[in-house]
């Protein structure tokens, strides 16, 4: 009978071969502009919690989440199923009863950017909270503080409670002037960390600056599980109650050193008592007691075991990302007469998410023009997610309240139309940046001449 060494010895042996044999042939295969980075301990770490025969979140997840709320600067971790459900539990928290000072409210007013991803937006709109929109800076799309202080300052009525947004692809906007507006207005600040793990800011950490901060673990993020986010926070209470959230409601909290064990490893090893108010001569189990009105957004225990591999390899991800910045920089530099080219913002060092480009307004190309050129080589390009949110046909029927979204955000309108970006994980060799280099000088000879850009 094959046991599960043999099992494992196998699975490391195929994914060691299949990487052997891989290859990559220029203008055939892709240059994708994301992907995992694994290797064979990623998959037999994978395979062994799957022959345990542990199939939910266990004993790897909450190893995960002790080792990984590090990475963000914080005290507690939840690991969650995706990015966007650790937005939604990083929200959803904030309504509850027992969230004191955090608490908010229905129709209260957060601050978010109109260019975002989706995911950041929709669970103020979920929770029945009133996003207030602000424009963004160019070149880095990140929400334009001028904005929002002017917004802060007319909001005599103090309806804004909270300001949630995104680091645009790990560039933090000046974190300085944001926590200094936080603290002037006591606004709850949560910070979308899902593309910056691994920036930092004057030194800290990004995903260390909010009440709550989350992370994603998507394939296309510097770590992935495949699927998965994290939610950090350094609140007692706030990881209660994110962790009641993610777990149906849940109210007990026990077994944080053995998932699943009813009788050891718990917090508070009182698991019979009269919790219920409403039938209080009853001795009741906590584990089925109810606290708020949760979801269930757990992710895989073999998730978790993927990812303490994952965790190991970070810094030398990192290194590859602000390598390959770098080198990307170095390739459209040449051409900055007619793009926006990416730049850090001062006191920060990003793990860059990915290389992001706008075209300047009258150059004698569109974006189409140039993305069509790159694909058509095939190297992936992405649009900046929504460009101005508002545009899209699941909330347009918001844009009402403007006269003019061009006018009044015209830096979300250049993004819509003149925004894109490349990869730059750790996937991306130096052959594929060579074969980029070649493709950009050709569409810029061909479209503009070579001697206009060396005057």
């Amino acid at each position: 009978m094959t046991t599960k060494q043999d099992i494992l010895e196998l699975v490391e042996k195929f994914i060691n071969e299949k990487h052997e044999s891989e290859s990559w042939t220029p203008g055939e295969d892709w240059v994708s502009y994301s992907g995992p980075y694994f290797d064979s301990k990623e998959y037999t770490a994978a395979v062994s919690r799957l022959l345990d025969g542990w199939m939910i979140f266990g004993e790897k997840a909450r190893e995960f989440e002790f080792k990984f709320s590090k990475e963000l600067g914080k005290k507690h971790g939840m690991l969650t199923n995706s990015g966007s459900s650790a937005n939604l539990l990083m929200m959803s928290a904030l309504t509850s009863r027992r969230a004191g000072k955090f608490q908010l409210k229905p129709g209260d007013k957060i601050i978010t950017p109109i260019v975002c991803f989706p995911t950041t937006l929709n669970p103020i709109i979920q929770n029945g909270l009133t996003p207030v929109f602000v424009g963004v800076d160019i070149p880095s799309l990140n929400l334009n503080l001028d904005h929002v202080e002017a917004l802060l300052k007319a909001d005599t009525d103090k309806e804004i409670k909270a300001i949630a947004f995104a680091h645009v692809l790990g560039n933090p906007p000046d974190m300085d002037r944001l926590m200094s507006l936080v603290d002037e207005y006591s606004l709850i600040f949560l910070e979308d960390a899902c593309d910056a793990l691994g920036s930092t800011y004057d030194g800290r950490k990004l995903g260390s600056f909010g009440a709550i901060s989350t992370c994603s673990f998507f394939p296309a993020h510097h770590m992935t599980i495949g699927e998965g986010g994290f939610v950090a926070t350094d609140n007692s209470m706030l990881r209660r109650i994110i962790s009641s959230f993610r777990d149906w409601g849940r109210a007990c909290y026990c077994n944080t050193k053995k998932p699943g064990n009813v009788t050891s490893g718990t917090a508070c090893g009182d698991r019979f008592k009269n919790w219920l108010p409403g039938a209080p001569s009853t001795s009741y189990d906590h584990r089925y007691v109810f606290d708020e009105i949760g979801y269930n957004l757990k992710p895989l225990d073999l998730q978790a075991a993927m990812g303490l591999e994952q965790i190991s390899k970070l810094e030398e991800m990192h290194d590859a990302r602000k390598k390959n910045f770098a080198k990307l920089y170095d390739i459209f530099k040449p051409y900055e007469k007619h793009l926006h080219l990416p730049k850090a913002t001062d006191k920060s060092d990003p793990s860059w998410f990915a290389f992001l480009l706008t075209i300047k307004e009258g150059a004698p190309f569109s974006r189409h023009d140039i993305v069509s050129h790159l694909e058509k080589d095939k190297i992936q390009t992405r649009s900046y997610f929504s460009g101005n949110i508002l545009y899209h046909p699941g909330y347009n029927h918001m844009a009402s309240e403007y006269e003019d979204l061009k006018k009044e955000f015209p830096n979300a309108h250049l993004a819509t139309y003149n925004s894109f970006f490349l990869g730059t994980f750790i996937g991306l060799t130096d052959e594929k940046l060579n074969y980029i280099k070649d493709s950009v000088d050709e569409f810029f000879r061909t479209r503009i001449g070579v001697c206009e850009e060396a005057e």
